[in-house]
C-alpha cells in the first residue's frame, strides 16, 4: 500500500467511505492542500460506486475492505491498520465533505498539548446550519449530552461527531475492539471506563456535498434506542471487566499475605 508513518509525532488522516463518489475526492484534495504530505487513508466499505477510483485520482491510499462492515466496522480497520503502521496519532474525516480539513491541525495540536486520548471537532452551538439544517440531529445531540453528562463525568457539546482525532494510547484500544455500530457516541463511554481523557474543539461543519445522511427522521427514535442500549451495554462491561480484574487482584494480595 505504501503507506508508513514517518517517525514521532506521526499523522495519518483517514477517510471512512461508502458510496461518496461525488464527495471523497474533494475530502481528498481538501486534506492534501492544508496538510501537505500527510498521508490521506480512504477505507472503502464495498461502495457500489465509483469511491474507490476517485479516492486514488486524488491521490489517497484506499483499503477496500472484502465485506461491508458498515462504519463502525470501517472506522475499526483504518485505526487497526496505523496502529500497526507506528503511527502516533490518527484524525478521522468522514467522506461527504462536512468536515474542513483547515481545522485538522487544531484538532492535532489539541491531542500533542493535551495529552488527551481523543478530540472531538465538536459544533459548540444549535445553528442548524452546523447540522445540515437538520434540527432532528440537533435535537438528538442535546439529547445524547443530557445523558452523557452523568456518565462521563463532564459535558460532551457533540457526541454524535465523527471529526474525531486519536492517540496511539487510544490507537491501541480501539484496534482490539471498538464499538461498530453507534461508534461516536458508544466509544466515548469506552474511552471514560478505561479511563481516558477526550477533549473538544470547536469546528464548524458544512453541508453535505453529494447524498443523504442514513439516519432519517423516521429512524432517529429507533436510533435513539439503540444507542442507549449500546451505551449501557458498554458500561456493564467494562465495569464487569474492572470488578473481576479487582477480586483478581485481591485474591493475589490474599493469597502472597497468608505466605
Amino acid at each position: 500500500m505504501n503507506i508508513q508513518a514517518s517517525g514521532p509525532g506521526s499523522l495519518l488522516v483517514i477517510v471512512p467511505a461508502y458510496n461518496e463518489q461525488g464527495a471523497v475526492g474533494g475530502v481528498v484534495g481538501d486534506v492534501a492542500l492544508h496538510l501537505p504530505g500527510v498521508p490521506v487513508l480512504v477505507i472503502d466499505d464495498c461502495s457500489k460506486d465509483s469511491t474507490v477510483a476517485e479516492a486514488r485520482a486524488a491521490g489517497a491510499r484506499v483499503l477496500p475492505l472484502p465485506h461491508h462492515l458498515g462504519l463502525g466496522g470501517a472506522v475499526q480497520a483504518g485505526y487497526k491498520l496505523a496502529f500497526e503502521l507506528g503511527f502516533e496519532y490518527v484524525i478521522r474525516v468522514d467522506g461527504d465533505g462536512q468536515h474542513d480539513a483547515r481545522d485538522i491541525p487544531r484538532i492535532l495540536e489539541k491531542l500533542q498539548e493535551s495529552g488527551a486520548e481523543m478530540v472531538i471537532g465538536a459544533r459548540m452551538n444549535g445553528d442548524p446550519e452546523e447540522w445540515g439544517g437538520r434540527w432532528v440531529r440537533a435535537l438528538g445531540s442535546h439529547f445524547f449530552r443530557l445523558v452523557l453528562r452523568p456518565i462521563l463525568g463532564k459535558p460532551v457539546h457533540d457526541p454524535t461527531s465523527g471529526f474525531v482525532g486519536v492517540n496511539r494510547r487510544a490507537l491501541a484500544l480501539f484496534s482490539g475492539s471498538f464499538p461498530l455500530e453507534y461508534p461516536e457516541i458508544e466509544a466515548l463511554v469506552v474511552l471514560q471506563r478505561r479511563r481516558f481523557r477526550f477533549e473538544e474543539v470547536p469546528c464548524r461543519m458544512r453541508p453535505r456535498r453529494t447524498g443523504r445522511s442514513s439516519i432519517t427522521a423516521l429512524k432517529s427514535l429507533s436510533y435513539i434506542a439503540h444507542v442507549l442500549l449500546g451505551v449501557f451495554v458498554n458500561i456493564l462491561r467494562y465495569d464487569g471487566r474492572w470488578r473481576r480484574l479487582g477480586r483478581g487482584r485481591d485474591s493475589h494480595a490474599g493469597a502472597g499475605g497468608g505466605g
